[in-house]
């Protein structure tokens, strides 16, 4: 579809909440349409995780986004699927990659939305494929499990905060789960959620810097539990690295069940963005350096910098390799 002003920043940049929904959607789309290929229990497809997605390359107002989705890999009771984004700019007929994620689905029957229903098998071209794909799943299954032990952190106000510290820029939105929001079993779409924690990860990276910010890169989105119709969501999102010309921001997102329901508040999703500051020609900027002041906010810092570290050795080997191809 057509990016239109009302998908972008003020800047013209579209934004990446905005990408990351269209992503979702066509995830879902296409794993649900595999989950009820074969005659059975009916259901609908719901997302469980997201893996690190680069911004290739920014998608402005006016541009035109083509979404495509593959399914890669199945185990019995969840589904991969690739996705790519390219923008086109219809004046001149320019083609680029923006985005390229890959997904994790799970079966949910119509009738009891606890009950997670068996994929149906593809047929890989070769036996390679599958156990790539297998070795995914196991990585990805660890990963999600990991992450959801340490989710206890809770943002909480702070008094008076200085410029480029942690609760400088530290922001919350709080949203009540409408209709619109939900699938057909009246749980929100995973891609609301992610276009929410955009917008609060962007307000943080614009608070720390002041300048025309865009999302660089998400890391892992890990969905934990489903978030019911009519709940009350919390998101929120914190500065925790900085290096010289990006920012990681850390975000989550908290439920607390409708009216009825005797439930606490529980960590719903999580996820790590990272945005880059641009000028008024697009160039990247300088950061500021995050100013840490307890030790909870350093220990984040350092941790924030082993992944931005990793990251870039990954890329470094990635252009290595292409370059010796």
């Amino acid at each position: 579809r057509i990016m239109r002003p009302d998908d972008a920043n003020i800047a013209g940049n579209v934004h990446g909440g905005t990408i990351l929904k269209m992503i979702e959607e066509a995830g879902a789309i296409i794993s649900t349409r595999h989950c009820n290929s074969q005659t059975g229990e009916p259901c609908v497809a719901a997302l469980a995780r997201v893996e690190r997605t680069d911004f290739l390359s920014p998608m402005c107002i006016g541009e035109v986004a083509n979404v495509s989705a593959e399914i890669t890999y199945t185990s019995r009771h969840s589904v991969e699927v690739q996705v790519n984004v390219m923008s086109e700019n219809i004046l001149t007929g320019a083609k680029k990659v923006t985005n390229k994620a890959t997904l994790w689905y799970v079966p949910l029957s119509l009738k009891n939305v606890n009950k997670v229903l068996e994929v149906p098998p593809i047929q890989y071209a070769r036996k390679e494929q599958e156990d790539e794909g297998k070795k995914r799943y196991e990585e990805q299954k660890l990963d999600r499990l990991e992450t959801k032990q340490r989710n206890g952190d809770m943002i909480f106000p702070v008094i008076n905060p200085e410029p480029h510290t942690v609760g400088y820029s530290q922001s919350s939105l709080i949203h009540l789960v409408g209709p619109s929001d939900c699938t057909l079993l009246g749980f929100v779409h995973g891609g609301v959620t992610m276009k929410l924690m955009d917008e609060v990860a962007g307000i943080v990276a614009a608070r720390h810097c002041k300048t025309n910010i865009v999302t660089a890169s998400v890391d892992a989105i890990n969905f934990h539990e489903k978030i019911k119709k009519g709940s009350v969501i919390t998101i929120s999102g914190r500065m925790t690295f900085t290096s010289n010309k990006s920012m990681e921001i850390e975000v989550f997102v908290d439920a607390d069940p409708f009216v009825d329901e005797p439930r606490e508040r529980y960590r719903a999703v999580s996820a790590f963005f990272t945005y880059v500051s641009l000028s008024k020609e697009g160039k990247p900027l300088p950061v500021p350096q995050l100013l840490t002041e307890t030790e909870d906010e350093k220990r984040r810092f350092e941790e924030g910098k082993g992944r931005y570290l990793q990251t870039k050795a990954k890329r470094q080997a990635q252009m290595q390799q292409v370059a010796r191809q």
